[in-house]
């Protein structure tokens, strides 16, 4: 596992603990919002909105719907910062 997945996962783990107001939430790459009590619609946008903001970068709607969990929601904010990544890590 790199070290750029594992620290964006944590910062992930951050954002989702604000969001949730919980600091239990422990996320792994194979969760997805079946795993987490009150992600709903609603929140996925805030989340979405959340990491756009903290990394800089912007993810379609097709993108997103895409996405069936955390590990490859970590892999799209990898992709789309690319060289910049050192920057918000």
């Amino acid at each position: 596992m790199s070290d750029q997945r594992e620290a964006v996962r944590a910062i992930l783990e951050c954002i989702f603990r604000d969001i949730f107001d919980d600091e239990e939430i422990q996320l792994r790459y194979d969760m997805s919002a079946d795993d987490i009590e009150g992600w709903d619609s609603l929140m996925h946008i805030t989340i979405i909105v959340s990491v756009e903001k903290r990394f800089g970068i912007r993810a379609s709607a097709a993108e997103v719907g895409h996405l069936e969990n955390v590990g490859a929601f970590i892999d799209l904010i990898i992709d789309r910062t690319g060289d910049r990544l050192n920057e918000y890590i």
